[in-house]
């Protein structure tokens, strides 16, 4: 059963199914794994954590800067460590864990930057990166991500009370269409202050692109969505205007995010309905209509017949098998050959002396008087025949004054097979001539002329 599953992709709503095959018409169809929180539990690796030395931190209860209380981060102790660990593990509003950086007093600031690392493990489409501050919101952060696990870093997302100066970036800008895709934005939407905690950031990857309500016909934007990896940069603290930094206004400063969501699909470009562990512990897809590879980017061997594409909602795009007529079983995609003909498998050692793209005729020197029957040799005599190709009966095209099936023996009248035929000039009595065996055609007996 097919079922059309609104999702929040910016304004775009996409019609998906977790079957690889329709119920009824028992056809291949665009599949998709579910979406998931691909961070969840996922290792973090932060490049500052407090608590290495214990340090004391103030919590603030106003923009006034009037603090609550003080507090330590102590990694030693499970009671006061804030570890990177609680960026992505089960958060409850009742029982918030956080992430937090040293202070100011430690020198968190403008121009220092920390560093939070996910490795996903995989190729995923994302929709969403969510963010939790449990301090208040930075002046200036920013998202980056990579498309594949050894590429560069990309930036996805700026935010920044100052876009222009921090980033180069024009504040709210947008793109037009027509206009590159893949660019990042800057905003300084989730730059205030305010709130002094519990602040959200919700960065949409296809808001505000053009073609997003196009995706399936955007290469642009489906590399747009691909990451493995994400990489939130803080770059600058807000300060609440401060004139004097103190040691204990300085202790009131610090990055603290309690969530990082990452949400999004398993890549399995249409053709798996889920991600499964395979024997190395990897996350891989299930893949499904003859396609494999991590991300069932590739086609199966022997399943060449036509280029591998992703498939869409009208096209499965199944990989099909290669036409060896049973005498391979390895091919490969030509393509020249699908130009041509439509069908790109190119046959592979074909066996029983056929050959072609197909296995479709038999090899050179070869014959098959009828379809469907094996090949056999064409054995023609290689002295007599005027090549060693023979027609489909087997019958080989002999040289001048030579006969037989096989070109194998001089023709009545003619005597003294050699590479250029038999020789019709006659002999005088008392000559010897040269006659060739008619099962060889080797030349090793000669007979006096009389």
């Amino acid at each position: 059963m097919r079922c059309c599953v609104p999702l929040v992709l910016s304004l775009l709503t996409v019609c998906v199914t977790d079957k690889c095959v329709d119920d009824v018409t028992h056809r291949p169809q665009r599949c998709m794994p579910e979406l998931v929180n691909a961070a969840f539990n996922v290792p973090v690796v932060a490049t500052n954590t407090c608590g290495s030395p214990p340090e004391e931190y103030c919590v603030q209860t106003g923009v006034t800067g009037v603090t609550k209380s003080c507090h330590i981060c102590d990694a030693r102790d499970p009671r006061q460590h804030h570890s990177a660990v609680y960026l992505t593990d089960y958060n409850t509003q009742a029982d918030t864990t956080w992430w937090q950086s040293q202070t100011m007093l430690a020198g968190v600031q403008y121009p220092s930057s920390i560093n939070l690392t996910l490795h996903l493990g995989k190729a995923f489409a994302i929709t969403h990166v969510r963010l939790k501050f449990h301090s208040s919101r930075p002046e200036s952060f920013a998202i980056y991500k990579r498309t594949r696990e050894d590429g560069p870093w990309i930036p996805y997302q700026y935010y920044s009370g100052s876009c222009e100066k921090t980033y180069g970036k024009v504040n709210r800008g947008f793109i037009r269409a027509g206009e590159d895709e893949q660019q990042a934005l800057c905003t300084d939407e989730f730059s205030d202050i305010s709130p002094l905690t519990g602040g959200n950031v919700d960065f949409s990857t296809l808001e505000g692109r053009p073609s997003a309500n196009n995706l399936s016909n955007s290469p642009e934007l489906q590399d747009w969505v691909t990451v493995t990896d994400i990489r939130v940069t803080l770059n600058r603290l807000n300060t609440n205007g401060d004139k004097k930094f103190n040691s204990k206004v300085l202790k009131l400063y610090y990055y603290a995010i309690s969530d990082i969501a990452v949400i999004g699909r398993c890549k399995c470009n249409g053709h798996a309905s889920k991600c499964v562990k395979n024997e190395y512990s990897k996350l891989v897809c299930d893949c499904k209509h003859n396609t494999e590879g991590d991300d069932c980017n590739v086609c199966k061997p022997f399943y060449n017949d036509r280029p591998w594409r992703r498939a869409t909602s009208d096209d499965a795009n199944e990989c099909l098998p290669c036409n060896c007529n049973g005498k391979s079983s390895e091919c490969y995609f030509d393509p020249a050959l699908y130009r041509a003909t439509g069908h790109g498998g190119h046959c592979r050692n074909c066996a029983d002396n056929t050959d072609g793209p197909n296995c479709e005729r038999c090899s050179d020197n070869y014959y098959r008087a009828r379809s469907g029957q094996r090949c056999l040799p064409c054995s023609c005599n290689p002295v007599g025949s005027l090549n060693t190709q023979c027609d489909i009966t087997g019958r080989c095209g002999c040289k001048p004054g030579v006969m037989g099936h096989k070109c194998d023996r001089c023709q009545p009248g003619y005597h003294s097979l050699t590479k250029a035929g038999c020789s019709s000039q006659p002999t005088s009595p008392g000559a010897r001539t040269q006659e060739c065996d008619v099962n060889t055609g080797h030349c090793e007996r000669y007979c006096i002329v009389t």
